[in-house]
């Protein structure tokens, strides 16, 4: 392993051991990405115990359930992640296109609590982070830092949110509710395109005393969580929809690129399907597509940089979305005149409007981007195109609040409505949108030097062997060695269930 990555060994066995003396007390065991990736392989007794546990309590149970596979009570297991798929009606394409939903993670509703897994895990295991004198920096957009602040109050560790104060107010109410002080909330300045200065912050935290920066953009245990037990998801899903239907191909896996965690679900099901993976980003801050800057509204995924654990020259396509369509399709599924529209003049089924109130704001763009996907490359009815809904619409009335007052100030009607379903979804071209060759590819990743070298510090010789996909193999590979370890942490605690 390099400077970039963490080897699977232990590299302070004496932190390690406070470690392993504080989650026995507290009787906190561990689940393995394996473990996560596949919920029927966790001991029985340990999803036994999970029934009388509520999925949205700071309870070291719940961290059993940081999976896909939760069923609609989120109490049990569903064979099947949960997902919807969005019909021609809507979209306007034959292509099939479907949505896997995050709202049915524990604690908070949205699937970055497998990314914060991910990434602290790794140093509990190996003796890099002490929950008993550590505290835990989590820097975010919004829905990332709220699962490292659920993980860390279950480890019992101080977890410090960083994220952008122009973030939408529910985020701001869960952390109020789940921080143990108003001061673990740090509110950098800006909105959803600001990262370098959620960055700054984190290197004015990181200078003071035990404190541990786990950035998701750049810890490689984002994309080991999301490559192991997402990937698997949308394979698990595909693979329920070739049952019904065995001529059916994966197309494409798009994903908005936030810390590029999510997109490494895309190199899981490329190398077992063969499909394209479609990078999305907004338009109005178009940093892949032309080198650009600027701001945006689509919340949940980051720009200004490309992520250092974004495998950018594995990737086939970028989509540029609008966030005018985001907000407006927010507004549009989640208001009753938006609804008694869609289902009146629409006819669409009510039960598929209740299911759509899954997409957040971020979860509409990877829509989008998907639509954009089928039109570009003429998708027909045998083609499916995965896509992810991080969170739900329950993080974003605020912003539907905003919306409706800035863009309909004289009020949101049937005529908007039909302009909203027209413009921003029956209208979908294939605009924004370019098929990457070696040299769209090799740009990208250049574009990473400035924050990455320049800026953070990364030696040049570690940020440049991420061009060979033999570092993203040796990743993939390593999965086993970090179950083992998770193993036997959990063997010298001794608190997992059998």
């Amino acid at each position: 392993m390099t400077q970039l990555t963490m080897a699977p060994e232990v590299a302070n066995p004496a932190v390690l051991q406070s470690a392993i003396d504080h989650l026995r007390e507290r009787s906190i065991g561990l689940p393995t990405l394996s473990q996560l990736a596949n919920p029927a392989s966790i001991p029985a007794a340990r999803l036994a115990a999970l029934a009388d546990v509520d999925p949205d309590r700071a309870d070291a149970a719940n961290l059993w359930r940081v999976h896909w596979h939760n069923d609609a009570s989120r109490r049990g297991l569903a064979a099947v992640p949960a997902y919807i798929e969005v019909p021609e009606a809507i979209t306007g394409v034959k292509a099939r296109i479907v949505v896997a939903l995050g709202l049915r993670f524990p604690m908070i509703g949205a699937h970055k609590v497998l990314a914060a897994y991910g990434c602290l895990v790794p140093r509990l295991v190996t003796g890099r982070f002490d929950p008993r004198r550590q505290r835990a920096v989590w820097p975010s957009t919004g829905n990332y830092c709220r699962g490292g602040v659920a993980i860390s109050r279950i480890l019992g560790c101080r977890g410090i949110a960083v994220l952008p104060e122009g973030m939408s107010r529910e985020r701001f109410d869960w952390l109020d509710r789940w921080v143990a002080d108003s001061t673990d909330i740090v509110r950098t300045p800006g909105t959803e395109s600001n990262v370098k200065e959620i960055y700054d912050e984190c290197a004015v935290l990181a200078g003071e005393p035990n404190t541990v920066v786990l950035n998701q953009f750049a810890e490689f245990g984002n994309y080991l969580a999301h490559f192991s037990c997402t990937g698997t998801a949308m394979s698990r899903i595909f693979a329920d929809l070739q049952a019904a239907a065995p001529g059916l191909r994966l197309a494409g896996f798009v994903s908005a690129t936030g810390s590029a965690g999510t997109i490494a679900a895309g190199d899981y099901l490329k190398a077992r399907h063969g499909s394209r993976i479609a990078a999305v980003e907004a338009v109005e801050c178009p940093t892949m597509l032309r080198n650009g800057y600027g701001e945006h509204n689509i919340q949940g995924i980051g720009d200004k940089h490309v992520p250092l654990i974004h495998n950018v020259m594995n990737t086939d396509v970028v989509i540029g979305v609008s966030d005018r369509s985001c907000d407006a399709l927010n507004l549009l599924f989640n208001s009753p005149l938006g609804l008694d529209y869609l289902a009146r003049r629409q006819k669409l089924d009510t039960g598929l409007l209740t299911a759509m109130a899954g997409l957040g704001i971020s979860g509409w763009a990877n829509v989008i981007g998907a639509i954009k996907l089928a039109r570009h490359f003429g998708l027909g009815a045998d083609d499916v195109v995965l896509t992810v809904a991080t969170d739900s619409a329950a993080m974003y009335a605020s912003e539907r609040e905003r919306c409706a007052r800035h863009r309909f100030p004289q009020g949101f009607d049937e005529i908007h409505a039909g302009e909203v379903f027209g413009c921003h979804l029956q209208g979908i071209a294939d605009d924004h949108l370019i098929e990457l060759s070696h040299a769209d590819r090799t740009r990208l990743f250049n574009l990473g030097y400035y924050t990455w070298v320049e800026q953070q510090g990364i030696s040049i010789e570690d940020f440049d062997q991420r061009r060979d996909q033999a570092f993203w193999h040796g990743l993939q590979a390593s999965i086993p060695a970090w179950d083992r370890l998770i193993e036997a942490f959990n063997e010298r605690t001794g608190v997992v269930l059998g």
